[in-house]
């Protein structure tokens, strides 16, 4: 079994600086590392996930000091750690939602830069690049795909990551009160239909008058629900069985049948 933290950070703007949110995240983190073999984090939670103006205030490369920091607890605390995804600018001066992932040496094991931005015509679009690549990565889930907020609503890319070879998903989000359900129902969907684990972090706080939803979950692959929170901060903790994807499939072989 595999022991997972989900870290439900709050991301109010109005109440704390991005410079101080980060040093509670550290700590929060570094509590959270104490009895998992995983620890996630939300969306874009530096500056908030709907503040994207600020996002892109705060964008820093993938070796700057936020990525390094995080990287530094991974190491110290011997765990997988994603750290939610950050506003990474590149050396063209391209900003993108980029996760990370580190091994529990420290090391980076994966990033995904977001392919499907949200916002329309003036969200994430307005401010950033989307990412080109899904991204599958040996994990302590065993094959996983890594995804962010919007993606959820798009299966074909969970189709994508099966194909090659996905049999757990890590999704990390700040997604909106107001679609709560909408989150709640879709992370079942996509473990249901991919026979699949879900594990998907989400934030919680208001920022540019957006309030975020939480409702963090793990969800193994016949839909049910092993862990969920509720719409404040909070770390959950729960274990995921690696093998029941894999005994699920061999049971219930649907995705054989697909034409």
């Amino acid at each position: 079994m595999t022991a997972v933290s989900l870290v439900q950070l709050a991301q109010d703007a109005d109440s704390e600086a991005p410079a101080a949110r980060v040093d509670r995240a550290l700590d929060l983190t570094r509590a959270a590392c104490a009895d998992a073999d995983v620890v996630v984090l939300p969306e874009l939670w530096l500056a908030g996930a709907f503040d994207i103006h600020g996002s892109k205030k705060f964008a820093e490369p993938l070796d700057g000091p936020l990525v390094a920091a995080f990287s530094d607890i991974a190491a110290q605390e011997h765990t997988w750690l994603h750290m939610g995804s950050f506003p990474e600018r590149d050396a063209a001066g391209n900003t993108y939602n980029t996760s990370v992932l580190f091994d529990a040496d420290g090391t980076i094991a994966a990033t995904y830069r977001k392919v499907h931005l949200f916002g329309f015509d003036g969200g994430e679009p307005s401010v950033m690049s989307a990412g080109e690549d899904y991204v599958v990565v040996d994990t302590p889930f065993g094959k996983t795909g890594l995804a962010t907020c919007y993606d959820l609503r798009f299966p074909e890319q969970f189709r994508a990551l099966v194909d090659v070879g996905a049999e757990s998903f890590l999704i990390t989000s700040g997604w909106p009160t107001k679609r709560i359900e909408h989150w709640r129902v879709l992370l079942r969907a996509r473990a249901i239909e991919d026979l699949a684990w879900v594990v998907a972090c989400n934030g919680v706080g208001t920022q540019v008058g957006t309030e975020l939803g939480g409702y963090s979950a793990i969800i193994d692959p016949l839909g049910e629900v092993v862990v969920e929170g509720g719409s404040g901060e909070q770390t959950l903790r729960g274990e995921v069985d690696v093998a029941k994807a894999q005994q699920w499939r061999d049971t219930f072989p649907a995705l054989g049948d697909r034409v």
